[in-house]
């Protein structure tokens, strides 16, 4: 068995089946699944018990997050790759064989991670990404990179339209799972990853992002907790190669910014001041969201912000 298909289910009976029946869809057929479900109080753990394939089976734990749910799936899988998918997400029939087909034409590359449809209006956000500069192929960061576009590829490798090769998942140490995170749980391994190995990218969209099912990725009526990387960038800076450490410090200086802007809006500018103090890094003034930060990080701007951001 070549693939292990691992999905985190907490309270997504609504959708569970129709991601599954993505899966059993696919041209490829020689998989397993994992359903570990985490907790849930609904009637999902039991729809998967009855869905008519035996190449699907249900882990049941108590509820400890998403990133802990997955790596138990990735502990108790038997394929050479991983490929992910959220409890509420959809694959196109040709993803996995896809998949498949790029990481062995690209034997140095750690995941393959392509394109979506957004849904529910069905649009595809090939042209965002690339406006953003990602591009298809074979990519590696080295000392050179644009810190913005190292910010983007982050972003663009989502755990549910990325395949991994489970050696690399287990050598970089999982995803983030301490606390029940529930928001950069994935982005702490793909930050890893990507500082250390090849990615391949395909902007092709061969994944349903189900947006409005998803309560964890939606807008919020208040700001999300800070990201793992950026609360405990301690493990991230030990697993970063001498050469990019410039680099990376730019990555998290960048996304700190943007956080702290966000913090300010909700009013939180004490919290976002001290994430600007903590990843200041050089030439700070020249990076994307800097100044915003700046003003978001008093009382004053903070406030006026929040007013502007809801009249918006």
């Amino acid at each position: 068995m070549l693939v292990s298909v691992v999905i985190p289910l907490f309270n997504k009976g609504p959708y569970i089946t129709r991601t599954l029946e993505s899966i059993a869809s696919q041209t490829y057929t020689d998989f397993e699944v994992i359903v570990v479900d985490d907790g849930s109080t609904d009637d999902g753990a039991a729809q998967v018990s009855r869905f008519p394939d035996d190449r699907v089976r249900v882990m049941t734990q108590a509820n400890r997050g998403p990133g802990h749910a997955r790596n138990r799936g990735v502990e108790a899988a038997r394929g050479e790759l991983v490929a992910f998918l959220d409890a509420d997400d959809e694959w196109l029939p040709s993803y996995l064989a896809e998949s498949i087909r790029l990481l062995t034409e690209n034997p140095d590359a750690a995941t393959v991670s392509s394109g979506y449809y957004e849904m529910p209006g069905g649009s595809s956000t090939e042209p965002m990404w690339r406006n953003r500069g990602i591009r298809p192929g074979l990519h590696r960061l080295d000392p050179r990179t644009d810190p913005m576009l190292a910010v983007h590829m982050l972003a663009y490798m989502s755990p549910w339209s990325t395949v991994a090769r489970i050696d690399a998942l287990r050598k970089h140490g999982g995803f983030y799972e301490k606390n029940r995170c529930l928001y950069g749980e994935d982005a702490f391994l793909w930050l890893k990853v990507l500082l250390n190995e090849p990615v391949f990218f395909s902007l092709n969209p061969a994944v349903r992002y189900h947006r409005d099912a998803s309560e964890l990725s939606s807008n919020l009526a208040a700001s999300r907790p800070v990201e793992p990387f950026l609360s405990e960038p301690e493990e991230i800076e030990r697993s970063c190669p001498e050469e990019l450490k410039p680099l990376l410090r730019k990555i998290l200086a960048i996304r700190a910014y943007k956080t702290a802007c966000i913090l300010g809006l909700w009013g939180n500018w004490r919290h976002a001041a001290d994430l600007r103090r903590r990843f200041s890094a050089p030439v700070a003034h020249t990076l994307p969201y800097f100044w915003a930060s700046l003003v978001c990080s008093n009382p004053v701007g903070a406030t006026v912000g929040n007013i502007l951001y809801r009249f918006r």
